[in-house]
């Protein structure tokens, strides 16, 4: 049984966390399979978003304890096994922003600590009503420090302060209300909703997609004459593309675009 399943479903893949009986860790074999996913679907240009989501009754409750507290008794290991297993972490949440294609959290049971930070590092997030969110490494003595990075860039900083120092745990219309979700649908209903989202936006110009997220993160770290700057240059790409053109000329004809597959 893989650790994490995969099937596309036409231009949208779909990607499971699949050790339900361990609520769905990041583990070592978790982050090894997450990342060998990204380095595909980086390459793949038939497919044009991603739809993450969890087996069983959760999404995912974060790292892996049990694997932690081994990698911290082992003598060969402690420290230079955390700063390993960090950095992988940290490589497979800055892969999902650096996707060509958009990728949607689909959310269910709970989200907790790295699984928050999983959430909060896809680009959108649909939660089924009774989803629950929280970084709460605090309550284990272990504040969510890299948790935090994925957070901050999606709550309001006292709400996310809030969020790390408590380890309380919101309800799924709480996390839309701060920006942690984009929808919130009945739990049958959450595989369409997301599937829907996931098909919006695979319905839109590939290259516009891809040009525009990537922009969008880049913009987001720069003062703002620098933002403009850059996304100005990003418009002029996008301008030159042969079907950017055809879709503004078949606006103009009140047509529907002929766009290359």
């Amino acid at each position: 049984m893989a650790i994490l399943e995969r099937h596309d479903t036409g231009p949208v893949a779909h990607l499971r966390l699949n050790a339900p009986e361990r609520l769905n860790p990041l583990s070592d074999a978790m982050l090894a399979a997450l990342q060998a996913q990204i380095d595909a679907l980086s390459q793949d240009r038939t497919i044009r978003a991603v739809v993450i989501s969890g087996a069983g009754k959760v999404f995912c409750a974060g790292h892996d304890l049990r694997e932690m507290q081994a990698g911290r008794q082992a003598e060969d290991k402690g420290a230079a096994y955390f700063a390993d297993l960090f950095a992988r972490c940290a490589r497979v949440m800055v892969g999902l922003t650096r996707l060509p294609q958009p990728v949607i959290a689909q959310v269910h049971g709970i989200a907790a600590a790295a699984g928050c930070q999983l959430v909060a590092s896809c680009d959108m997030a649909v939660a089924a009503e009774d989803a629950r969110f929280a970084v709460n490494g605090v309550n284990l003595g272990l504040f969510c420090s890299t948790p935090m990075v994925a957070l901050t860039r999606n709550l309001p900083r006292k709400q996310a302060f809030e969020m790390l120092t408590t380890g309380r745990f919101i309800h799924a219309d709480e996390a839309q209300a701060m920006g942690l979700v984009n929808r919130v649908v009945p739990a049958a209903e959450l595989p369409a909703a997301a599937q829907a989202l996931a098909e919006s936006v695979a319905s839109k110009l590939p290259q516009a997609v891809t040009i525009g997220k990537q922009a969008f993160y880049a913009q987001a770290e720069l003062p703002l004459e620098e933002a403009y700057a850059l996304t100005a240059e990003v418009m002029v790409q996008n301008m030159l593309e042969r079907d950017t053109d055809e879709g503004i000329a078949a606006f103009l004809d009140k047509r529907k675009p002929d766009w290359r597959p």
